[in-house]
């Protein structure tokens, strides 16, 4: 069972890390592997909705996805992409990258290999991830306009999507860990974290969501 001070915590995390950024055409859409095909589709909709041209996907494998994605994360993205519609040479594919400072520098050396100039990218990432996965590509590549994006759930409908409420709160935990401590390892830029959502950190964390925490 989820508490309701728990439950409370979690939306916070959610609200903070959805940036809320307003989608308008960019060079590229990057889509950030992960166990969630729900990525592939929203980038998928993103070239639909004719705000991209082109649709990096990148990833390899992690340990939640490499029996549900033997083929690699960015691999099953495209598939999935193409099963959506978006044509097959609309999507180029790294995959190699473990985490998400490899995606940036993997796909940011892909489209040069490509030749692709990018002025400004959609950067796809699971909604509990936006302002992470920004604050890293704003870090690696700070010449390119970022924008986040994300599927358009609400936090109750995504862990329904999902099937395991914990194991998403457990996620939203450490990627707030990590916002919190990267910059100071270099790894992303600054972002400024409210005193309401580190307490709500706090809490969760003494409550036990910490599956996914980095030791530090």
């Amino acid at each position: 069972m989820i508490s309701a001070q728990a439950w409370s915590d979690a939306q916070r995390l959610w609200d903070f890390q959805k940036m809320g950024h307003e989608v308008r055409p960019c060079s590229v859409a990057i889509g950030l592997g992960s166990h969630d095909l729900g990525v592939a589709d929203a980038t998928a909709d993103l070239y639909h909705r004719g705000m991209v041209p082109l649709i990096v996907f990148t990833g390899g494998n992690s340990p939640t996805t490499r029996e549900r994605m033997p083929r690699g994360e960015a691999e099953h993205y495209r598939s999935r992409a193409v099963e959506l519609g978006v044509p097959a040479e609309a999507i180029l594919v790294e995959p190699r990258a473990c985490n998400t400072g490899e995606n940036i520098r993997f796909a940011r050396a892909l489209l040069e290999d490509q030749r692709v100039v990018v002025r400004s990218a959609l950067l796809v990432s699971k909604p509990y991830e936006e302002r992470r996965a920004y604050a890293t590509a704003r870090k690696i590549w700070p010449e390119v306009e970022w924008l986040s994006a994300s599927a358009d759930a609400t936090f109750a409908t995504y862990a329904q999507t999902i099937g395991d409420t914990r194991l998403v709160i457990d996620m939203m935990v450490g990627a707030q860990q990590r916002l919190i401590m990267y910059p100071e390892q270099g790894f992303t830029v600054p972002q400024h974290v409210p005193a309401d959502v580190r307490q709500a950190y706090e809490r969760l964390v003494a409550d036990g969501f910490t599956s996914r925490l980095v030791a530090q």
